[in-house]
């Protein structure tokens, strides 16, 4: 059953079954001109097989997962964005910030969603920054919140960024984990924490309802192999076939 208040059992289920659909792509099989889009380097993938004693073909494997992984990724953003379009005062604009909150008050919070606490280097920011010290500049009545999934700590505190090696505040801008803000636009602290809990009982039924959703098998080992039976070499020769010494194995 689930136990949230502040969104209909109805909407987080279509929420969360439109966050699968995003996973699709990754559910159908990659094949070796997917595989090596951006050129796989097997310089790096022979150092992982020999340090970690892995087969290449394991290697291979674990290099799909983190392609797909790396897709899916965005569809987490998506989960964590678009979910607050079911939250009462909550909006998700087309562009621009993540989140925008209207307070009882009729102030409003503009926020900017990270999910992971590392996800940005200094010029990022320093980039995201100053778009909310411009956005309080602009509106006497907002605040700005850099709020973070994965979070160091639960937390709501002043952020602070160093500008031209100047560390440079404002208690208008604010650092802060996804429960804090939850708690602010729903009036419970539990709020992320049930969602949390409710979410593996919405995933397994919705998955239950769609029997034919399956990881397709992935042709790129089957591939490698019918261009070298020698996996590895394979690889070298796909990535170097227009190197010196590399050619004249491939001609």
């Amino acid at each position: 059953m689930l136990e949230l208040d502040f969104i209909s059992r109805e909407d987080f289920k279509n929420h969360v079954a439109n966050t699968i659909k995003t996973y699709d792509n990754t559910l159908k099989s990659i094949d070796l001109q997917s595989f090596n889009s951006n050129i796989i380097d097997p310089i790096k993938l022979t150092f992982d097989s020999k340090v970690y004693r892995k087969s290449i073909e394991e290697v291979i494997e674990n290099e799909l997962v983190r392609q797909r992984d790396k897709t899916n990724t965005n569809a987490i953003g998506y989960f964590h964005q678009n979910l607050f379009k079911y939250i009462k005062n909550c909006e998700v604009p087309q562009a621009g910030f993540d989140v925008i909150y209207t307070k009882p008050d009729g102030s409003k919070i503009y926020v900017e969603m990270k999910n992971k606490h590392n996800t940005m280097n200094s010029s990022s920011s320093q980039k995201t920054y100053m778009r909310m010290l411009n956005q309080i500049l602009t509106e006497d009545n907002c605040n700005c919140y850099l709020v973070e999934i994965i979070a160091k700590r639960s937390q709501n505190i002043t952020w602070a960024v160093s500008l031209d090696s100047d560390r440079v505040s404002n208690d208008r801008i604010k650092r802060v984990s996804i429960d804090k803000f939850y708690e602010e636009v729903t009036g419970n602290k539990n709020a992320f924490y049930l969602i949390c809990k409710a979410l593996p009982t919405i995933v397994d039924e919705i998955i239950s309802e769609n029997s034919g959703m399956s990881v397709e098998k992935d042709s790129v080992i089957e591939e490698l192999k019918e261009k070298n039976p020698d996996v590895l070499k394979s690889l070298y020769l796909l990535a170097f076939s227009t190197y010196e010494g590399f050619k004249e194995e491939c001609e």
